[in-house]
């Protein structure tokens, strides 16, 4: 179904913008290719946080209030302590391609994506694996052949993890045990026509998905698909979204006019937002 809802920008001169959280009353994202993590106020004010030299992705935040930032590059994951970077942990042996995405749990557990393959360098598809990272900087590797892990999510109780796969066109989900292993994969939702990147997780157990090749933003139900669609402007793609806001009903969407390199120069990246009738649930 699709509605009439309208988007309105509140962040413009942007190269990329990805990684979406909302977390302290902010919201939070990574500027690719300004090497910056910035934080925005409801107010629209924007303030840099970090900067990650190597390309900053996904975002989260452990139980201590400790800042993890994915550094795609080099396919390290991150601490950032009052703008200052440690490593946590080296992603290098089991991501085969520049690292994405991440949803860090309540036991302040980081799970982290990668491409499977270096697409800007021209390399063939390829299936990645998903790895954890525990508190004590361990890496292990609790998925694998998925295509192109994107966006991922944690249910409220804590029990399922679902993960975009933007080249198979599905959510998948998976079950969480009490070690942070990831067990009983199944499908969530399959589409026909939705490549899907950044997700983010409502109370009623929807999952707003953006869709850059669409120029859409979908919510998806388990087992059902495409409920309802919120389309981007001409020439404008959708690469990730999060629920946010005081009543965390405004879906904040990370928008450009295309992906790659070449958006450094470009400064067509913005951040957009759109009411919605249902709040946000779960983690991120």
């Amino acid at each position: 179904m699709a509605t009439t809802r309208a988007l309105q920008t509140v962040l413009g001169g942007l190269t990329f913008p990805e990684g979406p959280r909302w977390h302290d009353g902010r919201f939070w994202f990574s500027d690719f290719y300004t090497h910056r993590v910035i934080a925005l106020s409801e107010e629209g004010w924007a303030e840099t946080m970090a900067h990650v030299p190597q390309q900053p992705s996904g975002l989260g935040w452990r139980p201590d209030g400790t800042m993890l930032v994915v550094s795609m590059l080099d396919r390290r994951l991150m601490r950032c302590d009052r703008g200052a970077l440690s490593v946590v942990a080296e992603l290098g042996g089991l991501a085969d391609g520049p690292c994405n995405d991440m949803v860090v749990d309540a036991a302040g557990r980081a799970y982290v994506g990668n491409f499977g393959f270096d697409r800007h360098k021209g390399e063939s598809e390829k299936a990645a694996v998903l790895a954890r990272v525990d508190l004590d900087g361990s890496v292990h590797a609790v998925a694998d052949g998925l295509m192109f892990p994107n966006g991922a999510v944690i249910t409220p109780d804590g029990k399922r993890l679902i993960i975009g796969e933007t080249l198979a066109h599905r959510l998948t989900s998976f079950d969480i045990g009490v070690d942070g292993g990831l067990s009983n994969r199944k499908v969530f939702a399959q589409f026909e026509d939705v490549w899907p990147d950044g997700i983010c997780l409502d109370a009623e157990g929807g999952i707003w998905v953006a869709d850059p090749r669409g120029h859409r933003v979908v919510r998806a139900r388990e087992g059902v698909g495409v409920v309802e669609t919120i389309r981007m402007a001409e020439g404008r793609h959708a690469f990730a979204c999060m629920l946010g806001g005081a009543d965390r009903k405004t879906l904040y969407v990370c928008t450009s006019t295309a992906s790659g390199p070449a958006m450094a120069e470009k400064r067509d990246g913005a951040i957009e937002t759109v009411r919605v009738d249902v709040p946000g649930a779960g983690l991120p």
